[in-house]
């Protein structure tokens, strides 16, 4: 039979067997805690003081068993540093045969995966005075339950002008609805989708899966639409599809920029078959080579949902989007974003819509653009004449061409480099009937300021 004990101030959990004496059990229990990993390695142990009060037993008891473990190597004791597990260079497994749960192994030492961008380029202190401002300003009833599942109005109306000077969009703020980001926006359009009786959702050749898993979860078929350097080719879209996913500004991962001609046979569609286009504007405020390329939704605003997020112009750890929708949508959506979880955080809204009001939002995106159009040109001197590159004329990542048959070699490399890297056959839909093309995508938004040099070495070392 066994007691368990526990401490008040070091949390420390430990059960003395019974029948072999206060210092034998005590040594044992802590024996066996640093062995299984229980305890780890570096974790300091209360005083002999505190541990001989919690357990009511002497303080030379303690002051000995941590004696004896110190001497066996289970312990360390430093003046000034306590007494601590000690190190050991082979984990031990614990009785029974269970494994010891090691720290999880650092990623990649360097990392050119699209998606993300620079994160320490965040504003922080912007976003603080901002934030502090809001926060100022706020009514008391902000802070109370949602009244309105679309989002604080402050917001809506801050967007709502944004949206029509920036990316042309006609975004009323009555009809733009926030939520956590483009993943929960596109959730919530298929079960709107679903209930409408909609099987089947066209989606780029090229894109992202777990954007075509989300729409198969939700019960809806995707049907690959093929993609080249026009962008998608909507003319292909035929009568089976209820809604076309669809990344018009800056295709993912090509890069292309759809066509004014292919953006007019993706609305004619729509007008024609009653089908919507979800439009992914996920970059659409980062060019460099080019005119701006403004929102599909601006051809017609009655069949084109609106998606956009602040997750590469901020961080996405803000978790902060926006659809504006269709006003014989709205209802629905409203609906739906009922039963599939509400907007984001009142204070983050209240901060963003100040953040845009104040001209702060303009101001980091024009800094940003600069810094990731330094880093691409940085990006393609170091390729050039060995690989082709393209969509690079905007967003934050590249498509760099490879040699036939070379991709996944290259791949290799990279892993040899500690370099996390992508293929283009990543992105492609299993059932796309595409001619082969070996190509990296490379996202040069991702790394640090400080990884940029060494980051870019291990891509060159990665080419043929």
């Amino acid at each position: 039979m066994t007691e368990s004990w526990a401490t008040s101030g070091g949390d420390l959990h430990l059960e003395l067997s019974a029948g072999r004496g206060l210092k034998a059990g005590l040594a044992d229990a802590l024996r066996e805690a640093a062995r299984s990993g229980r305890l780890a390695p570096g974790t300091r142990l209360p005083s002999s003081r505190t541990l001989a009060a919690d357990l009511r037993i002497a303080r030379n008891t303690v002051a000995e068993a941590y004696a004896e473990l110190v001497a066996e190597g289970w312990l360390t004791a430093r003046q000034g540093s306590g007494t601590r597990v000690a190190e050991r260079a082979t984990p031990l497994r614990p009785a029974g045969g269970a494994r010891v749960r090691r720290p999880a192994r650092r990623g990649p030492a360097y990392s050119l995966l699209p998606g993300s961008p620079d994160l320490g380029g965040f504003p922080r202190t912007a976003w603080l005075a901002a934030a502090r401002r809001a926060l100022t300003a706020a009514p008391n009833e902000a802070f109370g339950y949602a009244a309105d599942l679309r989002g604080r109005i402050e917001l809506r109306e801050a967007l709502a002008g944004y949206l029509a000077r920036a990316r042309g969009v006609y975004a009323d703020p009555e009809r733009i609805v926030l939520c956590a980001g483009f993943v929960h926006g596109l959730r919530v359009l298929c079960a709107v989708l679903r209930a409408r009786r909609v099987r089947e959702v066209a989606v780029e050749a090229y894109s992202l899966d777990i954007h075509r898993d989300l729409v198969a979860r939700a019960g809806l078929r995707t049907r690959p639409l093929g993609v080249d350097g026009e962008g998608a080719r909507t003319g292909d879209l035929g009568a089976g599809p209820g809604a076309v996913l669809l990344t018009p500004a800056h295709q993912f991962p090509t890069g292309a920029a759809l066509t004014p001609a292919r953006r007019a046979a993706a609305v004619d569609w729509a007008r024609r078959t009653g089908g919507l286009v979800l439009e992914d504007d996920y970059d659409g405020e980062f060019r460099y080579d080019r005119q701006p390329v403004g929102a599909l939704q601006g051809l017609d605003p009655d069949r084109v949902v609106y998606l956009g997020t602040a997750s590469k112009s901020l961080a996405p750890g803000l978790r902060m989007g926006w659809m504006v929708v269709p006003p014989g949508l709205l209802d629905e959506v409203t609906a739906a974003m009922g039963g599939l979880g509400g907007t984001p955080g009142v204070l983050d809204q209240l901060t963003l819509a100040e953040f845009l009001t104040s001209g702060a939002y303009d101001r980091h995106v024009r800094g940003m653009r600069l810094r990731y159009r330094r880093r691409r040109d940085a990006m393609v001197a170091a390729v050039s004449g060995r690989v082709a590159v393209s969509g690079i004329a905007a967003g934050l990542h590249a498509v760099l061409d490879l040699p036939p048959g070379t991709e996944r070699t290259a791949l290799q490399s990279a892993a040899w480099q500690d370099l996390a890297l992508q293929g283009l056959s990543a992105f492609r839909h299993p059932d796309a009937d595409l001619p082969p093309r070996d190509a990296l995508v490379v996202g040069y938004g991702t790394p640090p300021d400080s990884a940029w040099a060494p980051t870019l070495a291990a891509l060159s070392a990665v080419l043929p």
